[in-house]
């Protein structure tokens, strides 16, 4: 009725590719969050908690060198494939290059870690279970979530990772009974998403026309120079969103550790969603700012209105509802979880500030502005966080982090006003 009335566009809500690129996303990451929950009791009970946090302590080792394997492309080739959309042989060579890096990129974390295990007997604790988790790096080499994501048909591949993480599940349930079965829980995890992403390559294969050229060794070395800072620049993210919990850890007893890293869990859950809207919007902003630059602003201005006013109530809600949170999770009343919980809140709203600056870099390829501004918001981050989790404890931890977004914000305004006016004021006048 609303619709007919035409007080509000349902049907155009629905088609708008931006927004179906944010909802399939967003399905993509809180089913990993969901199904991490539902393994979570079920990979203690099989295995033991020893083993769990081994297993969890090669998982970070691989989330790390991921960053390696992917190289910067998630950020780079999302855009090539967006403005190339109708070009099936440019996207051919472009699918062959970046898949031929990232697997010649995982070939070389595999063999780090080989070096490191057997060579210089690193990771002792964990050594096997290490070596069996290489296959993760294997899948996130053939995801091809950047190229789903540039074409804007993100449902398929939504839908694939739900499937592989039910996989990963049912694998749990079947087999991980015992702390001997510890090395094949990330093997399960690589597997079910390697299976699943190679059904993904064929539907690309069959159904979208795209062929598999051999790659083409000079290209690949072109885009790898040319992803080095967007690699830095991911590099510094994680560190930067990562990083507070080992600082803390320098600090803080195992229990006060324990009760910061719940709420910083749930902080972190909500933290996605600017990062998710980036990626949502990326390709339609691409080709507008390629095609109509005054378009591309207005695009902009009405996402960033409707996202600072949506992060501001979901940070609200966070803050007003934390001590009903913790206690759900935790089955107990954690009184400096909820304060900790309580600080950290505004963190999504204050995460959204930045979401213009990053497209606007993004979108007109400036990577030495946005590793600059990476770098620069992780070395205050550390320095920030360190003297005031050294003073505060906790307190000053949450503190210096909430900070951190307020002067990566500044830095962002700053470097595109001295570097590029012309964006700057294309979207702030």
């Amino acid at each position: 009725m609303l619709e007919k009335l035409g007080l509000i566009p349902i049907g155009d809500i629905i088609r708008n590719k931006s927004i179906q690129n944010f909802l399939f996303l967003a399905i993509i990451q809180s089913s990993n969050v969901l199904i991490s929950i539902i393994s979570m009791p079920l990979l203690i009970q099989g295995i033991g908690v020893d083993q769990f946090g081994l297993v969890n302590l090669a998982l970070s080792v691989i989330i790390m060198l991921n960053i390696l394997v992917g190289f910067g492309y998630n950020l780079s080739a999302p855009r090539e494939v967006a403005v190339n959309q109708n070009d099936k042989v440019a996207l051919s060579h472009l699918l062959s290059n970046v898949f031929s890096a990232k697997i010649l990129l995982a070939a070389i974390a595999t063999l780090m870690i080989l070096v490191g295990v057997f060579g210089l007997g690193l990771f002792k604790e964990y050594s096997l279970i290490l070596v069996y988790s290489v296959l993760l790096l294997f899948s996130e080499a053939t995801l091809p979530l950047w190229f789903f994501q540039g074409m804007e048909k993100m449902k398929l591949v939504s839908i694939a990772n739900i499937f592989s993480k039910l996989l990963f599940l049912m694998g749990i349930v079947l087999f991980i009974h015992s702390p001997e079965m510890s090395k094949w829980v990330n093997f399960m995890l690589g597997f079910s998403g390697l299976l699943i992403n190679l059904f993904l390559l064929t539907y690309i294969h069959t159904f979208l026309q795209i062929r598999f050229y051999k790659p083409q060794f000079s290209a690949i070395w072109v885009s790898l120079k040319e992803n080095v800072l967007f690699f830095f620049s991911n590099l510094s993210g994680y560190i930067s969103v990562n990083g507070g919990l080992i600082i803390f850890s320098f600090f803080a007893g195992a229990e006060t550790l324990g009760m910061y890293s719940l709420a910083e869990r749930v902080v972190m859950v909500l933290r996605l969603f600017p990062a998710i809207i980036i990626q949502a919007i990326f390709p339609n902003a691409s080709k507008r700012f390629k095609k109509d630059e005054h378009s591309f602003y207005r695009f902009l201005k009405i996402v960033y209105i409707r996202v600072l006013l949506f992060g501001a109530i979901i940070a609200t809600l966070a803050y007003l509802a934390a001590p009903w949170i913790i206690q759900v999770l935790s089955r107990s009343e954690l009184n400096e979880a909820v304060t900790y919980l309580r600080l950290l809140s505004p963190l999504l709203f204050l995460s959204c500030l930045n979401i213009p600056n990053i497209t606007m870099m993004l979108v007109a390829d400036l990577k030495q502005l946005l590793f600059k501004a990476s770098w620069m918001m992780c070395l205050y981050m550390i320095v920030a966080t360190s003297i005031m989790t050294y003073l505060f404890q906790g307190i000053g931890l949450c503190l210096g982090i909430l900070s951190t977004e307020i002067v990566a914000y500044s830095i962002c305004m700053v470097l595109l006003y001295k570097r590029n006016r012309k964006l700057f004021h294309g979207f702030y006048s």
